[in-house]
């Protein structure tokens, strides 16, 4: 009788122990809104680039173009920035909305660096970030300020050196401008 007891009891736990392991799932890489847009299946999609001005750098040049993708009845625009490295290229690519975002987090960025390299800090960073990874911003140090923009989220070499704050906006402004003349 306790020979069958433990058997049963043996038997539950272990099958209890069974059904209670999680399958482990393939981690998942985070897909930016281009990767989603331009990775849909069973439709054609097409790529149309628009060339703009090259972004001048502190260190070189980025090249700069409006993308826009339809995908079946669908389209949308990216305002994309590559920057060749020594290795790879880092492109960033901003959807319209995002670059809508950008523009009016860059007037409060312009606003506030005055203030900030007032207060003479030993450094000091003030940066906008989109979901995707996209930042743009300035940092203060040695009482002044540098602007940057940092293309990708992940790698090396993928950020560009600005002198200015109004060489990102008139640029970014300017992509916005020929987005919408695209969309007419």
């Amino acid at each position: 009788m306790f020979r069958q007891l433990f058997f049963v009891t043996t038997l539950f736990f272990i099958s209890f122990s069974v059904s209670a392991q999680d399958v482990k799932k393939e981690a998942e890489t985070v897909k930016t809104k281009m990767d989603i847009f331009a990775s849909k299946t069973g439709s054609i999609t097409k790529f149309t680039d628009t060339k703009l001005p090259n972004l001048k750098a502190s260190f070189g040049m980025a090249e700069s173009r409006i993308r826009k993708i339809s995908n079946g009845t669908v389209t949308g625009y990216f305002y994309q920035i590559s920057k060749e490295g020594k290795y790879s290229t880092s492109v960033a690519s901003i959807e319209y909305s995002d670059l809508n975002e950008v523009l009016k987090a860059l007037k409060v960025l312009k606003n506030e660096v005055e203030g900030d390299v007032a207060l003479n800090p030993d450094y000091m960073e003030n940066k906008f970030v989109t979901v995707d990874g996209f930042q743009v911003g300035y940092y203060v140090s040695g009482g002044k300020s540098s602007w940057y923009i940092k293309l990708e989220k992940f790698g090396s070499d993928n950020t560009l050196f600005i002198s200015d704050g109004n060489v990102i906006e008139t640029a970014f402004t300017e992509a916005k401008n020929k987005i919408d003349e695209l969309k007419k």
